[in-house]
């Protein structure tokens, strides 16, 4: 009876062995990430890819850097851009709005105040949540805010989730752990 039992051992070093690996590989394997040189620090639950490109916000292109990633069925990116002032802050804020309300078409869309501390009053944080009229298209949630900078220059941010987690919690993890300094 004892040798039937040592040789399973192998078979039990590799379950144990599989299971470690896959531990160590979660699908939301949430980490904190700066994003650009404005304080803003974002928990993403996996490595983002960064990029940036110009945004057409109203009159104006934009420079926007941008840090995302995708996981567990949804995507998670952070937009950052820099207005020189208050004044063009609600003017590009506002136009951001309007272009992302515009490419969600026949959406339900559901537009209220949000609060993030230490994120400016004026442009006032706002939350978007849009559920798309096609069976089992992508919900998507979307959060504007913006803070004032030591320079007078005004910090703005779109973080946004497209999809569905895998996991319910993740949206909220992922809003929740916006911190601004």
């Amino acid at each position: 009876m004892p040798s039937t039992v040592f040789r399973s051992w192998p078979a039990l070093f590799a379950v144990a062995a599989a299971l470690a690996l896959a531990a160590c590989s979660p699908t939301f394997n949430w980490r904190e990430v700066p994003i650009a040189d404005a304080g803003l620090v974002a928990l993403l639950p996996c490595k983002p890819d960064r990029a940036n490109r110009a945004l057409p916000l109203g009159a104006e292109s934009v420079q926007v850097d941008m840090a995302g990633c995708e996981t567990g069925g949804a995507t998670f990116a952070i937009a950052h851009a820099s207005a020189s002032g208050p004044e063009q802050a609600e003017t590009w804020l506002n136009a951001w709005r309007a272009a992302t309300r515009g490419q969600l078409g026949n959406a339900q869309v559901t537009e209220a105040p949000a609060t993030l501390k230490r994120a400016t009053a004026a442009p006032a944080p706002v939350r978007l949540d849009a559920q798309p009229p096609q069976q089992g298209a992508a919900p998507i949630q979307v959060l504007w805010f913006a803070q004032s900078q030591k320079d007078g220059r005004v910090a703005l941010y779109q973080a946004t989730v497209l999809g569905r987690p895998s996991a319910p919690e993740a949206a909220k993890t992922f809003f929740d752990g916006l911190r601004l300094p």
